[in-house]
């Protein structure tokens, strides 16, 4: 009920009201006030809600700052690492597509016989080949009589 009031101190008020309002009037009076409790409960309930809403957001902002800063700081760390791994394999990379050297002129090869052909075969008539004379022509059948 109320607070710092006993149970004889709310019945005193609820008989001194009985008495300056009236037996008539006393119920739409207490009607009234317990609309009134109600709106004042339903603002302090917003207003309690409003400075929840605050402090969650309060909340969420830190934790978003948070966040980010994780976000930087794995950011950073992975750039790091990837170049620690890519800086080798780009080297290696530009040494193997890197231009070859001139070719520093040299002497001309000397000029060396020619072994495949022995002098004495040049003498000898070169071999005629001639094709085979194509086979004779099967007499042909029809309808399975000769």
């Amino acid at each position: 009920m109320l607070p710092g009031l006993d149970f004889s101190e709310v019945i005193i008020v609820i008989v001194v009201a009985l008495l300056v309002l009236g037996p008539k009037d006393l119920p739409l009076m207490m009607r009234k006030l317990g609309r009134f409790m109600a709106k004042m409960r339903g603002m302090a309930a917003e207003f309690r809600s409003g400075f929840d809403e605050l402090a969650r957001q309060a909340e969420l902002d830190e934790l978003r700052k948070e966040v980010d800063a994780l976000r930087r700081t794995t950011r950073d760390g992975l750039s790091s690492v990837t170049d620690d791994f890519t800086r080798p394999v780009q080297q290696a990379r530009d040494s193997v597509m890197a231009p070859l050297p001139a070719p520093t002129p040299t002497a001309p090869a000397p000029v060396l016989p020619d072994l495949r052909t022995d002098p004495a075969d040049a003498a000898l008539p070169a071999p005629e080949y001639s094709d085979p004379e194509p086979p004779a022509a099967a007499p042909t059948s029809i309808g399975g009589v000769r």
